[in-house]
């Protein structure tokens, strides 16, 4: 079987802050897999083989990987779940569909009266408690080396929304907040702008210069 027909994984990242599995594969195409997504589709026969959808999974993530030869990915889930062998044809095939099967997978919980959410637990919070900490030049340019923030959940959900609220609030220096001009860590491990934010996290923001970037010209 040649590559050209089922490409291979060519780099294999795990998220965990952000629920996220990121596949390269030979052919150029790359995919992020929410780990609820990969939780749901799980292969494994009690699983793949059962007309009722998985629920309650939305808050699922990704304990332990483990290469099974040169086929496959054996996932292991912090819910228990430890069957799910992954061929890479089948991480492939659901990088590539991921938008249809997950409309598909919402429309069978709707027919089923289920929920993503992990029991009753009376529905989303509707603001996100960060304690944001600036380094170096920016805790003279910004006049302050530490706030604790409480900022709209529907607005804030990654360090890339995080950067651009705070942006916005620092009105005229907001320009040294932009993602080319520092680097950011939750909770003391460095993030990507991709990195989802939860409720009580503890946000960095480092220059990446020794030097204040010159303002946007007007």
């Amino acid at each position: 079987m040649s590559d050209t027909e089922h490409p291979q994984p060519t780099s294999i990242a795990l998220h965990k802050k952000s629920r996220l599995l990121s596949v390269d594969f030979s052919d150029g195409a790359s995919f992020q897999y929410p780990c609820e997504y990969l939780r749901v589709f799980s292969p494994a026969a009690e699983v793949a083989g059962s007309e009722r959808p998985e629920s309650g999974k939305k808050k699922v993530n990704i304990e332990h990987l483990e290469p099974k030869g040169s086929y496959a990915l054996h996932i292991i889930f912090d819910d228990g779940h430890d069957t799910g062998i992954y061929s890479w044809e089948r991480l492939y095939d659901l990088g590539k569909n991921q938008e249809k099967y997950w409309q598909e997978y919402l429309e069978s919980l709707d027919r089923f009266g289920l929920s993503r959410e992990a029991g009753e637990n009376g529905g989303d919070k509707e603001t996100i408690d960060l304690r944001i900490m600036y380094f170096n030049y920016l805790v003279n340019k910004l006049g302050t080396q530490e706030e604790r923030l409480s900022l709209p959940a529907n607005r804030v959900k990654t360090v890339q929304d995080l950067l651009k609220v705070l942006g916005m609030r620092k009105l005229e220096r907001g320009y040294l907040l932009a993602e080319d001009n520092v680097r950011v860590t939750v909770n003391r491990q460095f993030a990507e702008p991709f990195t989802r934010l939860e409720d009580g996290d503890e946000v960095g923001i480092v220059p990446n210069s020794p030097n204040p970037p010159p303002p946007p010209r007007q």
